[in-house]
């Protein structure tokens, strides 16, 4: 298994893929949440560590051209540099799947086709139409990750599978199954427990679901995996993480202990 030190920002983003996807393909379908009428924040300020990063890994592709670890390296700075450079969004996000797909030319990588399809949702973000496109090439290649390497960032290619099929429209427009997306949650949640994310996951879905028995059921299991997890994943390097984490957490125990009768309702 490839060692994956992944920075903090990238851990919060890629676990939470409802923004990335969800919001995306509502808006495409123009069935998206309700606009908010608090005004723009504006252009979100980018991390001075992502565009180091980003430029570290561009030139040490640049002279290793032929290792696939200098490749999915890239690919990562530029997923998480793309989630917060709007403005250059679409350009980041192609020399990352470029520098993938390059990559595969010669080699066989769960890490790669992880990152390439992590790339190809940020590059969705910027597409209209076009967006359903895509999901098909992120299916594909995340699908290719979790038969090399199911386990890759604590199971990554399920827990983003499950999302990427929750939040897709279903057949005949796209490939959204409810069915595939517990499946690949629960793989999640089986393959790393002790991970935040794929426990949150998986409870967000069910309350998203409606399905409130399986959701109540599952927080106290959850809990004492969660309780593990601030001491495995911990530190300033965590700090971001645990924030996000901690948001949906308590979301999910408003929602769960509250007496709901569709996904819609209030808390």
């Amino acid at each position: 298994m490839i060692a994956t030190p992944i920075s903090t920002l990238c851990f919060v983003k890629k676990g939470r893929f409802r923004p990335l996807f969800g919001l995306l393909l509502a808006v495409v379908l123009s069935i998206g949440p309700q606009r908010s009428s608090v005004a723009d924040p504006g252009p979100k300020e980018i991390p001075s560590n992502l565009t180091r990063a980003y430029a570290q890994t561009r030139e040490v592709l640049q002279k290793n051209a032929e290792d696939p670890d200098a490749a999915w390296q890239f690919a990562r700075a530029c997923f998480d540099l793309a989630d917060l450079d709007e403005s250059n969004r679409a350009k980041v996000a192609e020399e990352g799947i470029n520098a993938c797909r390059s990559a595969l030319q010669r080699y066989t990588n769960a890490a790669i086709y992880y990152y390439c399809s992590l790339n190809l949702g940020q590059l969705a973000r910027t597409k209209k139409l076009g967006a359903l496109k895509l999901v098909d090439q992120m299916e594909n290649a995340l699908k290719r990750a979790v038969e090399l390497d199911s386990k890759f960032d604590y199971a990554g290619p399920h827990r983003t599978l499950g999302l990427l099929y929750s939040d897709a429209p279903g057949w005949p427009m796209s490939i959204g199954s409810r069915s595939k997306a517990k499946q690949h949650l629960l793989k999640a949640v089986e393959l790393a427990p002790d991970y935040p994310d794929n426990q949150i996951s998986l409870i967000e879905f069910y309350i998203s679901s409606g399905d409130l028995k399986n959701a109540r059921s599952a927080v106290p299991d959850a809990e004492p995996q969660m309780r593990a997890a601030r001491l495995k994943f911990s530190g300033e390097r965590w700090k971001d993480s645990w924030k996000d984490w901690d948001l949906r957490w308590e979301r999910i125990r408003r929602r769960t202990q509250a007496d709901l009768t569709s996904p819609r309702s209030k808390s």
